[in-house]
């Protein structure tokens, strides 16, 4: 019988969204999972009358425990079905995407491969930084989650599958690292365009050049330093103002 939601997720988003879902189902179990090590110490019985929800995680969740869940798994991920992989914000920023969202979507063996459940769309604003465009597409995540909740929570049979394909090249950490390693004779046009994207040595990550022998790291000066996100108040406001207005909001492919 399903009665439990193991949400895999950050500290400071446990508990908005957790309350979220018990606010459709005050029996519901939410079980808190936050590292690959939560995970594998899922116990088999807790698995067969759950469903995982992950949001916003790293974590890898392995075949042996989706294959053991009761009522599947769902990931929230943070862009649009055109940006899968790793770090969508970097390689939309890059690529000067008109358009960016959020995706909800079946997890499988295959990392951002799943059947589509949901996608939140939004035009790019001109000049739109990597940290703005995570913000925005944070905020979209949060809005897809809520109107996914209900069913989470509740149901026991899958989320709809909306249509919607993925598309374009998965990106990687290999992939993120490669647009940081500079060719010396790289135009300064490309060197703007990647400084802008990948700079700000994030995830440790730094551009780096070889030079006779040497290599030579550019680093962010810290006055550029962005601020930090507290993601836990962008959610809990959002998803607040949302309860009280029950807005129309709808999910579209």
């Amino acid at each position: 019988m399903f009665d439990t939601v193991i949400l895999l997720t950050g500290p400071v988003e446990q508990s908005t969204l957790g309350a979220l879902l018990r606010s459709h189902n005050p029996h519901l179990r939410v079980h808190p999972a936050a590292t690959a090590a939560d995970v594998d110490a899922l116990d088999p019985a807790l698995l067969s009358r759950a469903r995982l929800v992950a949001f916003t995680t790293a974590v890898i969740v392995p075949s042996k425990v989706l294959n053991a869940l009761g009522y599947g798994a769902y990931n929230f991920h943070p862009g649009p079905p055109e940006y899968p992989g790793w770090a969508p914000a970097h390689f939309a920023v890059y690529d000067h995407a008109p358009l960016f969202g959020a995706t909800a979507h079946v997890m499988v063996e295959r990392v951002d491969s799943g059947p589509i459940v949901g996608v939140e769309w939004f035009a790019v604003p001109p000049g739109t930084t990597v940290y703005n465009l995570e913000c925005l597409a944070y905020v979209a995540l949060a809005r897809l989650y809520w109107l996914l909740a209900k069913h989470l929570a509740t149901e026991c049979t899958p989320l709809p599958e909306i249509g919607a394909q993925w598309s374009g090249r998965k990106s990687s950490r290999r992939s993120y690292t490669e647009m940081c390693t500079i060719s010396p004779d790289i135009s300064k046009e490309e060197l703007d365009r990647r400084v802008r994207a990948f700079g700000g040595e994030y995830f440790g990550i730094s551009h780096t050049v070889e030079l006779h022998g040497h290599t030579f790291r550019l680093v962010k000066p810290e006055a550029e330093s962005e601020p930090a996100v507290r993601l836990d108040q962008i959610a809990s406001a959002l998803l607040a103002s949302a309860d009280q207005e029950r807005a129309p909001l709808q999910a579209t492919g």
